[in-house]
């Protein structure tokens, strides 16, 4: 791992308040890897052996059940995935899967846990990241019981517009149908709702997408902070 790597690592929030000594301490017991794309990380229902650290590429978080599977989650750097299962030394609760060449840190669970017992800054961070992530869900519950899913795509592009800096043309850096997964639709489903957006100025043509006028597209989705991250 880099110096630069490190750095990174070192400005999250949950490592940010560590004692010097407990966070090299860490490091030291850390593996950093590159995987090639599509190359499963970790599979639900196993040991959570390793706290993972996305540096630079994208990881799709994915859960199975009876022949179906759904995207959770598409994580990008520099985040932490999946936090919970090792702060509780319980089997993983979702699969992970590269989506692209991606450079990951596997940081030993036992070593956090252990860190965990005698880091006052390091505890209070975990406890904040977890709160922060109990919130994350009961939002994106709300996000798929509250609105249809020409609202929740409607949301989506107005967040994916703003990631682009407020710039009407963006592409989506994702597949549709995983798309459509994370946000609990069929392809054929995300394909009716994308044409139905179309009398508020949205084009996807492929990957490319149009915004003619946001605010329209706004006036539609009806973004709520109770529900949606801040937009800016």
């Amino acid at each position: 791992m880099n110096e630069s790597e490190t750095t990174d690592i070192r400005a999250l929030p949950i490592f940010a308040e560590m004692a010097d000594e407990n966070f090299e301490s860490l490091m030291r017991g850390s593996y950093v890897q590159n995987f090639p794309p599509q190359i499963e990380l970790i599979s639900e229902g196993e040991p959570s052996d390793f706290l993972h650290v996305i540096i630079s590429g994208a990881v799709e978080l994915f859960a199975s059940w009876n022949d179906r599977e759904s995207t959770m989650a598409i994580v990008r750097p520099v985040s932490t995935f999946i936090l919970a299962a090792t702060i509780k030394d319980a089997p993983y609760l979702m699969s992970a899967r590269t989506l692209e060449k991606s450079r990951i840190v596997l940081l030993p669970s036992t070593d956090v846990r252990q860190i965990y017992d005698i880091d006052n800054g390091f505890s209070r961070a975990l406890v904040t990241e977890l709160a922060q992530c109990y919130r994350g869900v009961v939002k994106n519950s709300k996000d798929l019981k509250l609105r249809t899913s020409i609202e929740r795509l409607a949301n989506y592009l107005l967040k994916q517009h703003s990631r682009a800096n407020g710039n009407g043309a963006f592409e989506l850096n994702i597949e549709k149908r995983k798309i459509a997964s994370q946000m609990g639709m069929t392809p054929e489903n995300l394909s009716r709702a994308i044409k139905a957006l179309k009398p508020y100025g949205v084009t996807v043509n492929g990957t490319s997408v149009h915004i003619a006028d946001a605010d329209d597209l706004a006036s539609l989705a009806k973004p709520d902070p109770l529900i949606d991250d801040p937009l800016s």
